[in-house]
């Protein structure tokens, strides 16, 4: 999965849950590598258009992203790796694509391409399924499960900075999670929260620059093969389950404040935090009293009402 993660867990049962916690993250990761030979997807994406089986927890996890892909009309479309691997964003030698280049793959960025027939999955010729956008969330639930199942009831882990908690803080309290400030170091503020999922993404997790100044950052608009460029600076989703904090954050951020209100009022279970290129603060209803900025900013914060 490519990333730090940390894992925190209180009881009686929470060492040796833990450790059977690490053991599954290995697992999952073995399964869902792009760069692991021996993976299902790394089998799929190199099977020259031919069918594979793949696990449970596979089939799963591609199910829900194409369901996703299709609720947000492609906003979020997990073929969009060779698109990435042209931008450098999977190798580290990040570079400008010619638009030859990225006309010659958009073709190949289409998630209703992709067949998954119960644990049969065919991946067309020449594209490959990347499942970085919702696998560490799909990951949390499914460790969430298994420490609620030895009976670990106060949690709190990390997949590279998606945020899982499980129940409140030992004393009753929530946890108190800071909103990282996408222009510079430090938070902006703080959201309280217990017995959730909160997944931010933004242009300054993963970008590069020009030699003349342009910044280009790694969450891709799959209509055009560039960079997202929707008028958000970053988005924040949260709710119930780590695999749709995921999606939906990399889905909103592509469609824009005005399309991810409109999205967050049509179809509900979740609550969003955007922050705009003009320092705005657009916070859901559900989780505007959770939110607080810290001493000393001046954001205006903007709560989304239905």
């Amino acid at each position: 999965m490519n990333t730090y993660m940390t894992f925190t867990a209180y009881g009686e049962n929470a060492e040796p849950a833990l450790a059977d916690a690490k053991e599954r993250v290995q697992e999952l990761e073995s399964l869902w590598s792009v760069t692991d030979e021996a993976s299902e997807i790394y089998r799929a994406n190199h099977s020259d258009g031919q069918s594979v089986e793949v696990s449970t927890e596979t089939a799963d996890l591609i199910s829900f992203a194409l369901d996703m892909a299709q609720k947000t009309n492609g906003a979020l479309d997990p073929t969009i790796y060779s698109v990435l691997t042209a931008w450098g964003f999977t190798t580290d030698a990040k570079q400008v694509p010619s638009q030859t280049e990225i006309d010659r793959l958009l073709p190949l960025v289409d998630y209703t391409q992709i067949s998954l027939a119960g644990s049969t999955l065919t991946v067309p010729v020449g594209m490959e399924l990347d499942l970085g956008a919702v696998g560490k969330g799909y990951t949390a639930d499914l460790v969430t499960e298994l420490l609620k199942s030895q009976g670990v009831e106060s949690a709190l882990f990390s997949l590279g900075g998606n945020i899982q908690a499980i129940g409140s803080r030992p004393d009753g309290s929530n946890w108190r999670i800071g909103i990282r400030n996408p222009q510079g170091d430090g938070n902006l503020g703080v959201l309280e929260i217990s017995d959730a999922a909160v997944v931010t993404s933004g242009g300054y997790e993963n970008y590069f620059e020009d030699a003349d100044g342009n910044v280009y950052w790694h969450i891709l608009d799959p209509a055009t093969g560039y960079p997202a460029h929707s008028g958000l600076q970053a988005v924040t989703i949260i709710s119930p389950e780590g695999k749709l904090s995921d999606a939906l954050s990399t889905a909103l951020f592509v469609m824009g404040a005005e399309k991810a209100e409109a999205y967050w009022r049509e179809n509900g279970g979740f609550e969003m935090l955007l922050i705009t290129e003009q320092n705005e603060i657009l916070v859901t209803e559900g989780i505007a009293q959770q939110f607080s900025l810290n001493d000393g900013r001046t954001e205006t914060v903007r709560e989304i009402t239905r």
